[in-house]
């Protein structure tokens, strides 16, 4: 039920993924009017970023797409593309559509728009931010979260045997069995959505032979490639040491270099193979992933063994220790990765990648909250083991001393006979028979022997003996720590998660820059808000794109385009703007809009206080009918 919760949210509210790489620049410039036509259109980034199939769009003022040239990067510049243009576009305002894949696998798109000769009373359509398929980004979000489970199972369930050595390791096959496999499902599962997801179109793509090509090209589908490759080399070494009770040493260490592997192909295509400190990051990364994977899917082996009673308390003493060593890891990479990811302090709440960080921080605060639970409920079952242990060895003393009074004086070395009247079959009472010696030695030898009171072999501290039932205080304690290890489980699926959106989300670093960027560069860092309304009939509904430009403090300029139910431009009688902020109960400021000619524009709004003002747009539809919808609008400083 957990999973499937988990699953569906990842499916309806994963979001787009952001990219680390930025616009820089663009030529010709966003918003400007050149003479004539560019014979090509260049754009730079923060980051080298790749090329798709379809990376770039043009629309000329009818809003018809305009046939391109070649495209490709700038010659030794990784981190600039360009397309070649028809020699005569023609006059008026065309809008650029690109998209592309930054150095960190994930896609990134936007559009801009220049002029030729004069600006257009009217543009073409401006894509909306939501570029993504919104099926094909929840499925490659759900894969990726896969992945990350099927490796902690995988390689978690692997240390855990390995360091903690349970007495009986087979309930630990199927956990095994389960990583590996869906480890390598969830693999193949990404590789053939990577095209797709790339491109922003739907999951009935991935099989394009053009794509899956695309995809073995670049870095994340070699990845993919590697991982898949690396969890059969796994499986191979696991059937070799099935029939062996102690892995190899050639086993172990070719698990390790696996293990070390496999969370290289996630280091390789996430956030760490891009930005400052490159070979550190990718360090730091594959160390946070190995001490994911033990730390939880050890959790998930001890929790398979817990129902049974023959878990040793050595077993869940050395994987304490071994979760006390994974949390350092974790603490010191996690430092490191939040730093080089934020950037500033300011962004941990400034930033949907520093609240999504806080958030998985909350998340790992309880999840140590319930480590430090379970480690006190083992010291707790290992002192009343103690307490067991104590008592057993006060009875067994007891019992040998009652059997030392008891036992006959012995003559000469030999236990003294009593009389008794002869055996009727002749056979001597003084002999012992040969099952009599044969009993005699196996008592001897250990076990349980009810007629000589020999104690019984010390059991490992925790372990019940073969058919001796739990104490009450040692049943209680067992239960304890089933419910401390199951709430880690449970709150490990949460930090899963929030690792899996914080992966697809652009770092506070990287907007911030994005941000200088684009203002050193010129760009305009407007914001742009989308009004739905009700056109007044059933079903109709069109929207207002009001742009503010550049959405700051102090004077801004409005421009405004009313679309319909089809996407494209509607006239209205008339279209009114007003901005109110009820915290410091400023307004309503009238933006004084007025008809350009197909769009409604002012250049005199000036707002003079930062924060979150209520944008209402009042929308005439008829002679006599009109609908006001109000939208919250972020104004920074």
């Amino acid at each position: 039920m957990l999973l499937g919760t988990v699953l569906v949210l990842l499916l309806l509210g994963g979001g787009p993924a952001s990219a680390h790489a930025a616009l820089r620049s663009t030529d010709p410039a966003d918003g400007s009017v050149v003479k004539t036509s560019p014979r090509s259109i260049t754009l730079t980034f923060t980051e080298s970023v790749g090329l798709l199939d379809d990376s770039f769009r043009l629309l000329d003022p009818d809003n018809q797409r305009v046939k391109l040239g070649e495209s490709g990067h700038a010659e030794g510049r990784a981190d600039t593309v360009r397309v070649a243009v028809p020699k005569k576009l023609g006059t008026g305002t065309f809008t650029v559509a690109w998209r592309v894949v930054s150095a960190d696998s994930h896609p990134v798109s936007g559009a801009f728009t220049f002029s030729v000769g004069k600006a257009s009373p009217t543009m073409a359509v401006l894509p909306s931010d939501a570029t993504e398929d919104p099926a094909t980004d929840g499925l490659y979000n759900i894969g990726r979260y896969l992945a990350y489970v099927a490796a902690a199972l995988l390689v978690g369930t692997a240390a855990f045997v390995v360091v903690c050595r349970p007495p009986d390791t087979r309930p630990l096959r199927r956990p095994l069995l389960i990583g590996g496999w869906a480890l390598a499902g969830s693999t193949v599962f990404l590789f053939f959505l990577r095209a797709p997801y790339e491109a922003g179109t739907g999951p009935a793509d991935a099989l394009d032979p053009s794509g899956l090509t695309r995809t073995l090209d670049g870095r994340p589908g070699l990845a993919l490639v590697a991982r898949l490759l690396l969890v059969a080399a796994a499986a191979a070494v696991l059937l070799r040491q099935r029939r062996r009770p102690e892995p190899s040493r050639a086993a172990l260490a070719a698990g390790a270099v696996l293990a070390v592997g496999l969370a290289l192909t996630w280091a390789a295509a996430e956030h760490a193979s891009a930005g400052i400190q490159v070979p550190l990051a990718m360090t730091s990364s594959v160390l946070h992933v190995l001490a994911m994977t033990v730390w939880l899917g050890g959790l998930v082996a001890l929790l398979t063994l817990l129902p049974r009673a023959s878990v040793p308390s050595r077993v869940v003493i050395r994987f304490s220790r071994l979760a006390g060593v994974a949390v350092i890891v974790l603490v010191v990479t996690g430092v490191y990765q939040s730093w080089r990811g934020l950037g500033s302090v300011s962004a941990l709440t400034g930033t949907t990648y520093g609240r999504i960080l806080l958030a998985k921080l909350a998340a790992v605060a309880l999840l140590l909250a319930a480590g430090a639970w379970s480690r006190a409920t083992v010291t707790g079952q290992g002192n009343v083991t103690r307490e067991r242990a104590k008592e057993t060895v006060t009875v067994d003393t007891a019992a040998e001393k009652e059997a030392k009074v008891l036992e006959p004086a012995r003559v000469g070395g030999r236990p003294a006979e009593k009389e008794s009247s002869p055996d009727p079959s002749g056979a001597d009472p003084g002999n012992a028979s040969g099952a009599d010696a044969g009993d005699a030695s196996l008592a001897d030898a250990g076990g349980s022997s009810e007629s000589t009171g020999a104690p019984l072999p010390a059991e490992p501290p925790g372990t019940p003996a073969a058919g001796r039932r739990l104490t009450p205080a040692e049943a209680a304690h067992s239960r304890a720590l089933r419910r401390s290890v199951l709430l880690e489980v449970a709150v490990s699926v949460v930090v899963l998660v929030l690792t899996t959106i914080l992966t697809g989300t652009l770092p506070g670093r990287a907007a911030a820059e994005a941000a200088t960027t684009q203002q050193s560069a010129g760009l305009p860092v407007a914001s742009v808000t989308t009004i739905p309304f009700d056109l007044g009939k059933p079903g109709l509904r069109g929207k207002v794109q009001v742009t503010l430009d550049p959405g700051r403090v102090g004077g801004n300029s409005v421009q405004a385009v009313v679309y319909g139910p089809d996407g494209g431009f509607v006239t209205i009688p008339e279209l009114r703007l007003s901005f109110t902020l009820p915290s410091q109960d400023i307004g309503p400021l009238d933006a004084k809009v007025t008809d350009r000619g197909g769009y409604w524009a002012s250049d005199d709004l000036d707002l003079p206080i930062p924060g979150t003002w209520e944008m209402k747009a009042t929308i005439r539809v008829s002679d006599i009918d009109q609908v006001s919808e109000t939208k919250d609008v972020l104004i920074e400083r």
